[in-house]
């Protein structure tokens, strides 16, 4: 009797270390180069960096994690902080927890120091450019390999020119590549307890023909204890000139007006740039449209693709279509155009993918999830430097949620729902990589269904090409054909009269995009 029962106990553990190693080879499996460099970076205080410059796979970093005790079956918290931490919410369901869940303990569980946050935080919002102009200020050994702002700050502290005590290094060259940086930096030391002063932030700002201002300027801000107010944001870089009230001059972005006594006023004076669109060749456009599922299929996506096809045709793109691809196609088709050279000679890059999808992920025709995340990252400047400082606008026609159920002659771009699963959602802004230069266009908010006519096509779709037809002509950016494109969806309704929907843009674009208006008339 005490033989089987060991036996069955021993069966039962096996059961749950060969679940538990599946969790984990899922989790691997959908986590891209970039995100398993990040998980390398925020394991360094746990894991010696020996056993770190080995790793090939988050699968690795999982081996390392265990042998260590920091994972098991049994507590999988530290890999659902990681997986916080680098913005891979929908993995976490696959540990049983949701993003809401592990806020709630990081608290009392989370072992991700803040100084380790904190360099993380500053290495996502370093682009390619701030990083060539922090290596050349650094005058660093050629003999170091640089490929990210993650590889540069792991050598720094390799050197022991950055510790958690000690981020001078970090805070000369943030200030002179970009002082929204430092807010970051700030955070992380007003948590320590120490008080951040802008002194060289004000003095490198100084416009050098008003020298002879600066120790006036200065002195008053101690004095006064006045700092100018700024409005940074992660992409949108102002540039800020000191200038006396009695003097003209004509900044860029804005000024700061000083008057003794009074202090520092900011002005804003927006000036928004465009991108370059008047190159020969104005862009690839890939159009993915899968009708033919395992179980289902999308009518009237063919229409949608066509529609799509004319419109960007029409715009100028070079325009490849492609039908019914699984996830494996899908992830090699990104890779493929992740590495076309003639990307460096055109103005953009745009993507279509019409397909069914739930939150933060589209299906493949084998019906397996594909993240929209992994496929966007393919194109940010790290991976694709051809597409650096360029636009990319994807457009995804997709169900975000499974929840409404589909009436008469109006399908919705998702799976049949099952009533008894609880599905975990993921917030548009993790879908697009924290990089320069990406819009998401997404016929539906998180959570909710996308429509589409079996006859006439997607409501999203068919707004979008009919307002870039209306608007391009008139020179609109395609932010304001977005929001009209909103109003028209949100216009529609189901033939129940009962069922709605609004799309949904989320960008990090530096300046306005507005098509070139075609010298042709509108194909429709």
């Amino acid at each position: 009797c005490f033989q089987a029962e060991t036996v069955g106990s021993s069966n039962m553990e096996n059961d749950v270390s060969f679940k538990f190693r599946q969790q984990l080879f899922f989790i691997s499996e959908n986590l891209v180069n970039e995100d398993v460099a990040a998980l390398k970076f925020l394991c360094t205080d746990l894991l010696h960096l020996r056993q770190l410059e080995g790793v090939k796979s988050a699968a690795d970093i999982f081996k390392l994690l265990m042998a260590q005790e920091y994972l098991n079956a049994e507590d999988t918290f530290l890999l659902a902080e990681l997986l916080y931490r680098i913005k891979c919410h929908f993995l976490l369901e696959k540990l049983g927890y949701t993003k809401e869940k592990v806020q709630e303990h990081l608290r009392e569980k989370g072992r991700v120091s803040p100084y380790r946050q904190m360099l993380y935080e500053l290495s996502e919002n370093i682009t390619n450019e701030m990083l060539n102009e922090i290596i050349f200020l650094l005058h660093l050994p050629k003999r170091w390999i640089i490929l990210s702002a993650l590889d540069l700050l792991t050598l720094l502290e390799k050197q022991g020119l950055l510790t958690k005590d000690n981020v001078q290094i970090l805070e000369n060259v943030c200030m002179k590549v970009s002082p929204d940086l430092l807010k970051t930096i700030d955070c992380y030391k007003k948590a320590k307890g120490e008080k951040f002063v802008l002194f060289n932030f004000l003095k490198f700002y100084a416009v050098t023909s008003f020298h002879h201002l600066m120790f006036g300027l200065l002195q008053s801000c101690q004095e006064l204890g006045v700092l100018p107010s700024f409005c940074p944001t992660k992409m949108h870089k102002r540039r800020c000139v000191l200038l006396s009230s009695k003097q003209v001059g004509t900044p860029e972005d804005g000024i700061f007006l000083f008057q003794p006594k009074v202090g520092l006023k900011y002005m804003v004076l927006e000036t928004m740039a465009s991108y370059k669109m008047d190159g020969p060749h104005r862009g690839f456009c890939l159009i993915i449209n899968n009708v033919n599922f395992i179980s289902s299929q999308r009518k009237g996506s063919c229409k949608d693709a066509e529609q799509l096809e004319r419109v960007f045709t029409w715009l100028g793109l070079d325009v490849r279509t492609y039908t019914d691809l699984t996830s494996v196609d899908i992830k090699n088709l990104m890779e493929t155009w992740q590495h076309v050279q003639d990307h460096k000679d055109r103005n953009c890059f745009i993507c279509c993918i019409l397909s069914h999808g739930k939150s933060g992920a589209i299906y493949g025709t084998d019906e397996k999830l594909v993240s929209i995340r992994m496929l966007t990252s393919h194109f940010t400047a790290k991976q694709c430097p051809q597409l650096a400082a360029k636009p990319k606008l994807f457009f995804i026609q997709a169900c975000q949620g499974d929840d409404i159920q589909r009436p008469v002659y109006v399908d919705t771009d998702g799976p049949t729902p099952d009533s008894s699963s609880v599905q975990e959602r993921v917030s548009l802004y993790e879908s697009i990589p924290e990089d320069a230069d990406f819009l998401l266009g997404m016929a539906t908010v998180d959570g909710c269904v996308a429509f589409r006519h079996i006859e006439e096509g997607a409501w999203y779709i068919q707004a979008l090409c009919s307002k870039l037809q209306l608007l391009v002509p008139r020179g609109e950016d395609i932010l304001t054909i977005l929001t009209q494109v909103n109003e028209d969806v949100a216009k529609r309704d189901s033939p129940s009269g009962m069922k709605k929907q609004m799309p949904q843009p989320a960008y990090t674009l530096r300046r306005k995009f507005i098509f070139p208006i075609p010298m042709a008339p509108p194909p429709s």
